[in-house]
């Protein structure tokens, strides 16, 4: 059979017609800097992903529109069926006026990324939600994903509220990573028992963890980070113990 090459030229001009996901993604992308709601609105309800989750971060530099409006969207966002999109969400919560307590579904989501994304997000939504601290606890004494113990750290660090504190405290016992996590978050926090763990962690087998903490040390004791006075306070705090 030979190929009908009016067919084919139709099929040539369809396509161009019909302009790629890369395409659509990339004007959702410039009608956020442009503030055109009604191409951002569109990539909303776009078939491919990518377009979708372009959409969120368009919405998220606008300069118009409301909160409950954004917020409704976001809700939206949030349950989409593509992980990609709900992780995109994640990320762009804190600029769309989305309360802490919205997150509390995506840091049980079962992707992990979308969970990380989550556990960033909530650090940056204040005030923090029972629920959402709850959930940040949860996932650093359970979840398999260290990545996702070290963002749940780096969330309650953020936050600093007092329930985060035992947390934060077993992440200074997790993989090298998390205690990387784990000794900075504690900079938000100040007792004997925040004390007792920095100087611990000052003989962690990782440096840059003995680093942070000589450091948080030296600064809590009103020494100049690395002078002798610092140094030969830790050297006899070691030798104590």
């Amino acid at each position: 059979m030979r190929p009908d090459p009016e067919q084919d030229q139709n099929h040539a001009v369809a396509a161009q017609r019909e302009p790629s996901a890369l395409d659509r993604a990339a004007r959702v992308v410039i009608a956020g800097y442009r503030n055109e709601l009604d191409i951002i609105d569109a990539g909303f309800v776009d078939s491919d992903p990518a377009v979708r989750a372009a959409a969120l971060g368009a919405l998220a530099r606008t300069s118009i529109g409301d909160d409950d409006r954004n917020a409704a969207t976001w809700n939206e966002a949030s349950r989409d069926s593509d992980a990609t999109v709900r992780r995109r969400a994640a990320l762009a919560a804190p600029l769309l006026g989305v309360t802490s307590a919205a997150l509390v579904s995506l840091l049980a989501d079962p992707d992990d990324r979308v969970v990380e994304a989550a556990c960033f997000a909530a650090g940056e939504l204040e005030p923090a939600d029972h629920d959402v601290v709850s959930r940040l606890l949860l996932i650093i004494e359970t979840h398999d994903d260290s990545l996702c113990r070290e963002a749940a750290v780096g969330g309650l660090g953020s936050l600093g509220v007092p329930e985060g504190l035992p947390g934060i405290l077993r992440g200074c016992g997790d993989k090298a990573t998390v205690r990387r996590r784990a000794v900075l978050a504690l900079a938000h926090y100040d007792s004997d028992e925040v004390t007792a763990m920095l100087r611990h962690m000052t003989t962690d087998r990782d440096l840059q963890v003995r680093q942070s903490a000589e450091d948080l040390l030296a600064i809590s004791e009103g020494h100049e980070i690395g002078s002798e006075d610092a140094l030969a306070e830790r050297r006899e705090s070691v030798e104590g113990n």
